[in-house]
């Protein structure tokens, strides 16, 4: 690549992680080393900023159970990623993550400058299954591109490849 400010073979682009645990902050990792991109992470607690910031990504405190949190979080954004396939929690606060919660993220999306939307989508996980048709249906209505991370989230290697190429491949690298 020539450049990093969008000359050349390689645009620089803000992605959004949604979900800052040890994942996320990985892939941030490589996001910002490999290719530059400005990475914001929003976590829950603020027990987490010292690691996020130290991936070299901006933290950001909030949470999908009030989505007006995460509002600022869009600010700027190019790609957002829903990497929440492994949250934990209580039973019907993880499914609205893959329901509800899912549904009216991408419902505050769709007036910014987000061009493109990663979900976490892993074989066999019924949530992750539901979210996806949200993702699917919602895509298709308003013309987001859309990309899925399908590794097993227990094997980091594998995933930060699928996570890393679903991002490049919505960034058209």
């Amino acid at each position: 690549p020539e450049s990093r400010a969008g000359v050349g073979s390689r645009a620089v682009a803000r992605v959004l992680i949604g979900g800052g645990g040890a994942r996320g902050r990985c892939l941030a990792t490589q996001l910002v080393g490999d290719g530059g991109h400005a990475v914001r992470i929003v976590t829950r607690t603020e027990s987490g900023r010292a690691a996020i910031e130290a991936a070299g990504a901006e933290c950001l405190i909030g949470t999908p159970d009030r989505l007006l949190t995460l509002r600022g979080a869009l600010d700027g954004v190019t790609i957002a990623c829903w990497l929440l396939a492994t949250a934990r929690g209580p039973r019907e606060q993880v499914r609205a993550l893959h329901g509800s919660r899912l549904q009216a993220f991408l419902g505050q999306a769709i007036d910014t400058t987000m061009r493109g939307f990663v979900y976490e989508a892993p074989a066999g996980n019924e949530l992750t299954a539901a979210g996806e048709r949200i993702v699917r249906a919602d895509a298709s209505r308003n013309a987001i591109p859309v990309a899925f991370v399908r590794a097993d989230p227990g094997g980091l290697d594998g995933w930060l490849a699928d996570a890393h190429a679903a991002v490049d491949a919505l960034l058209g690298v």
